[in-house]
């Protein structure tokens, strides 16, 4: 391979994964011009100009919203992501969450800190207050996980294995997080069904119009007395204010969530993380690793899998010669697609074509090299968005 790529990192990007990308074949690094891919953490990119030359996006985690998807995909310009990289490290956060509430660590951890005098003052001062911080142990207590996707599924599993009974609920479950959930996992007929009958709720689920404030003032006055709700997926699928509302009415003992507001700050019932769910060596390795190496097979093959705004898409090559073309999803696309191929005297050797809502994607290996009037010709259809031209170059 002779051609080189441009990446332009906008934040750090673990070096585990930078390395998997061939110094001799890509440019990697924070002051690109030019870029042919763009690898980003949080770094917000509604605020800058994409250069037109972005072929794709690596986002090193799983949420998008940093991201302006809707645009790049009017560009035919896929938006990878790492769903389940962090997956461990989020649900680890979440467990600590729950001991911290069920156990009262936190106000008494404040508690000791405020403790002044010589050992046995304090002594004396720990005898007297430990009382107001007795706490409840887990085992038979109820979980309601609301989103069971890999950080769901593995929250369930780990809560029954703390002797915990766990309800879930996910309207739009896949068949592979059902198989991975536990069998004693009882199943949640709505979000209501969940907050009445849990006294710990945790919410596992993306921030979309359909899930922004999922939890309003209405659905926590169904919580049972003395709940304890933990958000550690997007900040906007929780009303603040109806979490300051539960408070006050004692129908929620603690919020614990991983975005401070200046709504809820310095209420003792809340427990606010500064956004540490995937913040963990292991997990930023993983990101990184994942993202990238998608990236890369995008970039030299075409094949496309975890882009948020794509269908999967992945061929294995049988002929040098291969072209990827992405296009409104509309009648008569790969008939135009093919006609155009044939009469160039192209013989099509394979063609996968997939579609997901607005957008398809298509992979065609042909038996000759693809001059560039043919991938002119395909870009001008109307409804096509990208058109690239990928041949395995000789070394």
């Amino acid at each position: 391979m002779s051609h080189t790529y441009r990446i332009l990192t906008l934040n750090n990007i673990a070096q585990v994964g930078l390395k998997r990308l061939p110094a001799e074949h890509y440019e990697v690094g924070n002051q690109v011009g030019s870029p042919d891919a763009i690898l980003v953490r949080s770094h917000d990119m509604h605020k800058m100009e994409i250069a037109r030359e972005v072929k794709a996006i690596g986002r090193a985690g799983a949420g998008t919203n940093n991201i302006p998807v809707k645009q790049l995909s009017a560009r035919g310009v896929p938006v990878f992501n790492a769903p389940g990289a962090n997956a461990n490290a989020v649900k680890e956060l979440v467990i600590a969450g729950i001991l911290i509430a069920a156990r009262n660590l936190l106000p008494a951890a404040h508690f000791v800190a405020g403790l002044a005098g010589d050992d046995a003052a304090i002594n004396e001062q720990v005898e007297d207050g430990k009382k107001h911080f007795a706490g409840v142990e887990l085992p038979k207590r109820t979980l309601g996980v609301i989103g069971l996707g890999k950080v769901g599924s593995l929250v369930a599993d780990a809560a029954i294995k703390l002797g915990m009974h766990v309800h879930g609920y996910d309207p739009h479950i896949t068949v592979d997080a059902a198989w991975s959930l536990p069998s004693s996992v009882k199943k949640a007929n709505s979000v209501e069904d969940v907050l009445k009958n849990c006294e710990f709720v945790t919410l596992h689920v993306p921030l979309a119009e359909s899930t922004r404030n999922l939890i309003s003032p209405e659905r926590i006055k169904l919580m049972k007395h003395g709940a304890v709700l933990l958000n550690f997926s997007r900040d906007g699928i929780v009303d603040n204010g109806a979490v300051l509302e539960g408070l006050s009415a004692k129908r929620l003992k603690y919020y614990v969530c991983d975005f401070p507001a200046q709504k809820l700050a310095g209420h003792a019932g809340v427990i606010a993380l500064p956004h540490l769910g995937a913040s963990t060596r292991e997990a930023e390795d993983n990101c990184a690793i994942m993202v990238v190496d998608q990236l890369r097979d995008y970039l030299e093959n075409g094949d496309i899998r975890n882009a948020v705004n794509f269908p999967d898409v992945a061929m294995e090559r049988e002929s040098p010669f291969r072209v990827g073309i992405a296009n409104a999803n509309v009648p008569n696309m790969l008939g135009q697609i093919s006609t155009a191929m044939a009469q160039a005297g192209l013989n099509i050797h394979t063609m996968l074509n997939k579609s997901r809502g607005d957008m398809a994607y298509t992979l065609v290996d042909v038996d000759s090299a693809v001059p560039s009037s043919v991938t002119g010709q395909i870009a001008a259809i109307k409804g096509v968005l990208a058109v690239r031209y990928l041949p395995v170059e000789k070394s």
